[in-house]
């Protein structure tokens, strides 16, 4: 079936999303990888993603261990130095299909108030077409309810989605689904995949 509609990810395909990288910075990698074994930081933010308030939930994660408790804050307080910087090809091929009248949706997991945040420091995050976050709509990805909620919204057949995912897990669940899939691990990959499907020209897609 003819793409009616792209869908990316956020993380990892249009923004970085690495928040090792952060910490290995300020606090050098033994202490990093010490704090990551005992503190379970993607557990936390996984909560931010299914809709819990976002400082709230970090700062009161920080009181649970307080020996980390500045380290484990900077998650808030320093977030954006987390999420970044944005993977720019990523961010043409976005506008290229936009420019093209091609729908562009998102389907990411992220918190409501942090995504809020990030809005007004990456502006292209407020070209999608459809914007569909985990913490507005209460699941997550890889779970098939966020998929089913897409399709229902959007009203298009899900084999008519294209939808791409640095995540295996997330891409599996969309697969079994109907949907067209491309497992995102560079924005070259994308851009080739995006030819092939005719949506964009070589030249549109660099």
């Amino acid at each position: 079936m003819p793409i009616e509609a792209v869908v990316f990810d956020i993380g990892n395909v249009l923004i970085e999303w690495q928040p090792e990288r952060y910490y290995d910075r300020v606090l050098g990698e033994e202490r990093r990888r010490a704090m990551f074994t005992e503190v379970d930081l993607h557990g936390m933010n996984d909560l931010v993603d299914q809709g819990h308030h976002f400082t709230d939930t970090i700062y009161d994660w920080a009181e649970k261990y307080p020996e980390w408790r500045d380290e484990i804050r900077m998650w808030h307080d320093k977030w954006i130095e987390l999420a970044t910087p944005a993977i720019s090809h990523s961010v043409r091929l976005q506008r290229a299909l936009r420019a093209k009248k091609i729908p562009v949706f998102a389907l990411t997991n992220f918190g409501v108030q942090n995504f809020d945040y990030a809005t007004t420091i990456y502006p292209f995050l407020n070209e999608f077409d459809r914007q569909y976050v985990s913490g507005r709509m209460k699941t997550v990805k890889p779970h098939a309810p966020i998929y089913e909620m897409v399709e229902a919204d959007c009203g298009l057949p899900p084999s008519s989605l294209l939808f791409a995912d640095d995540r295996i897990e997330n891409i599996e669940t969309a697969r079994a689904r109907g949907w067209q899939t491309h497992h995102f691990t560079d924005p070259q990959g994308w851009a080739d995949r995006l030819v092939e499907e005719g949506l964009l020209t070589p030249d549109e897609a660099k």
